[in-house]
């Protein structure tokens, strides 16, 4: 492959270096051509951020016959040393709420499922802890992590049950007592200050590491190469840290993406100014050089669970020919909670049949509202997002859920899709022909109201940000947005499609929120009733509308959100369908 004159100074550089590298600009091939260069007989460790990215990482070693390169998570590592080496059991999908009040006898403290809450918050102290590079659990203050008001009066008032708690529970694990989690044999093997024996260590996706992995990974002596990307960091909710922002080595970039247009690179740049809102002077180069014409795989992406579903369900009801789609992370991963709640357990608690609740901690809950009480108390913002599903759709939620599993396919057949379905974290890493943005992110207007607020929360804001640049980096083609996330001075080009929304208001709502309230309930009205709220309803449709229609319709996109964008009646937009389709 030909280098750019950015990848051969990366190449011709022999210290300690951590690469900025934007979305699409080929960083993995960067880090093998790196690898090729080097000599032979020298070991190189490859540090991937999670297993899928290991898998794809190997294989592209192997394929140039790298075989001195390991490759390797900082939990595979870990787990080597800590886990196998002393021969701890494993409690692989975590502990829930329930449980952890069962092993540490935590007893009600006279508010109702105080118990339940006090262990919510003892296991996200103990990540915190775990995901951290603190020697003591009293180092951390957990209290300046929570951000919702009754959360934080809880954890006020139990500060001191939840902290003794922690270490007890902790402990619990060290003495093999109870099975260990995924981030406590990390923890133990990051306190344990491990030596790596290599000669160069490459460390990806660097901007999404917990602070124990990059404490592991900066104790060596090996040369370190890190890579990541600073304005694609959107895991700090799992406690992850900018690690470019945090290590001192000599930084070099990647600014030329391979992956979109210069159109898509331009709308993405501008988005990335907003954090000028925020007080930072973002230093941002940012070049598109894709050339890609195929339009075969499209993606549907969303910031938010409930976002998403809401939108998968609006596309298989209005594409009854729709045989094959696909959610990234899989459909059951959007359907229960961390926690292992699912939608059917909320929505028997709904329906007053708790002898049907499968999961222990709503089995406890005597209605929806006090299971609310509940999400207040911990912040459990995944089980809010079911509870607000539950609502809107009741007893349909069976029959939506086989209609989405029947059409479901498996990984290896993932080809198939008419369309994928992911959230941005779930779609992190992974590029499509055609990406169509739900209307869950927060606009530049929004990030000015949140800005304004007295709980606004810097760090969480400029992830906000981030993203909505990673959403629109997952194009190698074409890019359907709606026009409220949309700088200013940027217009439509024949990769950037801006779909027309409602009129910006200050503090605008989202399409979850609008469509929680009016989602498929378009009600009839008089002919003048109609005009008055989309004043071109009747006017005669022409070919360029015809073709523009048809072209947003093959995309996938809804009748509801089309209707707005050639502002006219949901039901209009469908017998112009018909009409053009033959149906």
């Amino acid at each position: 492959m030909k280098l750019t004159s950015e990848q051969e100074a990366i190449l011709a550089t022999e210290q300690d270096l951590k690469i900025n590298a934007v979305a699409g600009s080929g960083k993995t091939s960067t880090i093998v051509a790196y690898a090729k260069q080097c000599d032979p007989s020298k070991k190189l460790l490859y540090l991937a951020f999670n297993k899928s990215v290991r898998i794809e990482a190997t294989q592209k070693f192997t394929e140039e016959n790298l075989s001195n390169v390991m490759v390797e998570t900082a939990h595979s590592l870990a787990y080597k040393n800590v886990v196998r080496k002393h021969g701890y059991a494993l409690q692989a999908n975590g502990y829930k709420s329930h449980e952890i009040a069962k092993i540490l006898s935590i007893k009600s403290a006279g508010k109702k499922h105080s118990e339940l809450v006090v262990a919510n918050h003892v296991a996200k102290y103990a990540a915190l802890f775990c995901n951290s590079a603190a020697l003591k659990v009293g180092e951390l203050n957990y209290l300046e992590t929570i951000t919702n008001e009754e959360s934080q009066e809880f954890v006020h008032t139990h500060h001191q049950q939840i902290y003794v708690q922690t270490r007890t529970f902790l402990a619990k694990m060290n003495s093999g007592e109870i099975p260990i989690t995924h981030d406590f044999y990390l923890k133990k093997y990051q306190l344990s200050k491990p030596k790596l024996f290599y000669d160069y260590i490459f460390f990806d996706e660097g901007q999404d590491a917990s602070p124990a992995m990059l404490d592991i990974f900066k104790r060596q002596t090996a040369t370190k190469i890190l890579v990541g990307d600073t304005h694609q960091q959107i895991y700090g909710w799992r406690n992850a840290v900018n690690s470019l922002e945090k290590t001192n080595f000599k930084e070099l970039r990647l600014s030329a993406s391979f992956r979109f247009s210069p159109q898509i690179a331009t709308l993405a740049h501008k988005i990335l100014l907003w954090k000028k809102h925020l007080g930072q002077d973002p230093d941002i180069k940012l070049f598109g050089r894709g050339k890609h014409t195929e339009n075969k795989v499209k993606a549907t992406i969303a910031r938010t669970n409930l976002g998403l579903l809401l939108r998968a369900i609006e596309f298989i009801k209005e594409n009854k020919r729709v045989k094959h789609i696909y959610f990234e992370g899989n459909l059951s991963s959007y359907t229960y909670a961390d926690d292992g709640a699912s939608l059917y357990d909320v929505l028997n608690l709904k329906n007053g049949k708790k002898r049907l609740v499968r999961d222990a901690i709503i089995k406890q809950m005597s209605s929806l509202e006090d299971l609310e009480e509940y999400i207040k108390q911990t912040d459990d913002v995944q089980l809010g997002l079911m509870v607000e599903i539950v609502k809107e759709y009741g007893n349909e939620i069976p029959k939506i859920l086989q209609d989405l599993k029947s059409k479901h396919v498996e990984n290896e057949e993932k080809n198939k899709a008419e369309m994928i379905f992911s959230t941005v974290h779930r779609c992190k890493g992974m590029e499509y022909d055609s990406v169509q943005l739900v209307n869950d992110f927060v606009g530049e207007e929004r990030l000015k109201v949140l800005i304004e607020k007295d709980d606004a929360d810097p760090s969480r804001l400029n992830e906000e940000i981030n993203l909505l640049y990673v959403a629109v980096t997952r194009t190698r083609n074409h890019l359907y947005i709606p026009e409220n996330l949309v700088p200013d001075g940027i217009g439509p080009t024949p990769s950037l499609h801006i779909i027309k929304t409602v009129a910006k208001e200050k503090d605008s709502k989202s399409e979850t929120d609008r469509a929680l309230k009016s989602y498929l309930k378009e009600k009839s009205y008089a002919v003048e009733k109609v005009r008055e709220t989309h004043k071109k309803a009747y006017q005669k449709w022409t070919p360029e509308l015809d073709e523009e229609l048809l072209a947003m319709y093959d995309e996938g996109i809804p009748s509801r959100v089309l209707a707005i964008h050639f502002n006219r009646t949901t039901g209009g937009i469908r017998s112009r369908l018909k009409k053009l389709n033959g149906w």
